[in-house]
């Protein structure tokens, strides 16, 4: 009986999936650097070749894909924030994550629109595990910047996330935003002094 040659054996199905994922991520990512986020869906399964059906399979909506494609700089802002949460003061903790979120959100202002989807529809399992993420790092050094005295306790972590989301959404550009959350801080801060150093 002549038995079949290891060698020759097919790649299991998951690693034809996984390549598939990386494909359609590459190719969202060209054409939403290309043509905005609003680029049709059939045009990113066609440029990763694939079929639409699996597009749809990996990525049931459009936010999914978005969050999935920035999915790297989302795992960087939360880890910074861990580690800001060690190395720095809570002020200058806060605001230095704050400034990197708001750079972050006004570069990527598709992520930030998917981000702020309030249909119970839309928040599928990708797009709650990026809101989860971030949350927490945010709710984490908003807290420990309230316990030490350098940030109004009234101010919630949901209320500072829209706040910072809409100074990158009317900021004319990165610097723009930046400038923005200044205004803010002061506000979060409630009214009392400088910005903290970076």
């Amino acid at each position: 009986m002549t038995h079949p040659d290891p060698s020759m054996t097919p790649r299991p199905r998951r690693a034809d999936a996984a390549r598939n994922v990386q494909s359609l991520l590459a190719a969202a990512k060209e054409l939403f650097d290309e043509h905005g986020p609003d680029v049709a869906l059939d045009d990113v399964a066609r440029r990763a070749g694939v079929g639409n059906a699996t597009l749809y399979r990996h990525f049931p909506t459009r936010q999914d894909l978005i969050v999935a494609v920035y999915a790297d700089e989302v795992t960087f802002l939360c880890e910074q924030g861990a580690g800001l949460l060690e190395s720095e003061p809570a002020a200058e903790a806060l605001l230095i994550w704050l400034d990197s979120f708001v750079v972050h959100v006004a570069t990527k202002r598709a992520l930030a629109l998917a981000g702020t989807a309030d249909s119970a529809q839309r928040r599928t399992t990708l797009f709650d595990h990026w809101h989860t993420s971030m949350r927490s790092t945010a709710q984490k050094l908003l807290t420990r910047a309230q316990r030490g005295g350098a940030v109004d306790t009234d101010l919630t972590v949901d209320d500072m996330l829209a706040l910072t989301n809409a100074a990158a959404l009317a900021g004319s550009s990165a610097d723009h935003a930046r400038k923005l959350l200044r205004v803010q801080w002061r506000g979060f801060a409630g009214g009392d002094g400088d910005s903290p150093r970076q």
